[in-house]
């Protein structure tokens, strides 16, 4: 197959970037693999989790069905700390999924380190692996964690001067009609509970303690939460800022204490 014949199997399909998608398949496969991963495409099985790798911010990752692919929307999350934290700064970076967040940083910082924080040992290792490509393995620690529950012991209060985090945000009942490529993400990645707010929720009232006295937090939120983490973060005694990403839509928040 050439490349404007992949290009119409995949606008038949509905794809929507066709001619970029059909070029990224072509410089990536061949053969019996191309016509395949055309197919798995047209089916719509994510691009990035075909090529088995993904560029973010400054850096590409490895991908799979065990993390969340890297959208452009949370390289705001990564500016925002790379622009915030001090000088041989300690972050944690929760829910890490690809590590893409807490790396970047890195990359960016090199007087900084990191904690990557996740449930799932495969994701952790997917995250290790994409530290040690983009050269910060170590700064980079993966823990394994549950962030709807209280810190590891091994954790120290007041060691970390930021706690970032991408959690899963999207409500339980929006989740099965999100399109079809994001069916085939890690639901424990997208799931924010009823409201989608649990892991906000579980971040701030167990995890703070972590938190170095001057330091502060930053989330990734859906379209329609700022007022709602405002709120959570005010309770909590915070001061709080929303920034909205390049499309106008409120996507980082910042809490202060």
């Amino acid at each position: 197959m050439n490349e404007e014949q992949i290009k119409a199997r995949l606008m038949a399909a509905g794809i929507e970037n066709a001619r970029f998608e059909a070029h990224q398949l072509l410089e990536a496969l061949s053969g019996d693999a191309l016509s395949a991963a055309v197919e798995k495409r047209c089916g719509g099985y994510p691009l990035q989790y075909i090529l088995g790798e993904w560029d973010f911010y400054r850096e590409t990752y490895e991908v799979s069905e065990d993390c969340l692919i890297p959208r452009a929307d949370t390289e705001l999350l990564v500016e925002k700390a790379i622009a915030m934290l001090p000088s041989g700064a300690r972050l944690i970076d929760l829910c890490t999924g690809s590590g893409c967040v807490a790396i970047s940083t890195l990359c960016a910082r090199p007087d900084v380190s990191a904690v990557g924080a996740d449930l799932f040992e495969k994701t952790l290792a997917l995250a290790n692996r994409n530290a040690e490509r983009n050269g910060v393995a170590e700064r980079f620690t993966p823990m394994r964690a549950d962030v709807l529950q209280e810190p590891p012991t091994e954790l120290m209060r007041g060691s970390f001067q930021a706690i970032v985090s991408n959690p899963p945000y999207i409500r339980a009942d929006v989740i099965p009609t999100l399109q079809k490529e994001v069916q085939y993400e890690p639901k424990a990645a997208l799931n924010g509970g009823e409201d989608g707010l649990d892991f906000y929720r579980s971040i701030l009232d167990k995890w703070m303690c972590l938190l170095a006295k001057n330091g502060f937090v930053l989330f990734e939120i859906g379209y329609d939460q700022g007022q709602a983490l405002i709120e959570l973060g005010e309770k909590k005694g915070m001061t709080v800022r929303v920034f909205a990403d390049l499309g106008g839509n409120d996507r980082v928040v910042l809490m202060q204490k």
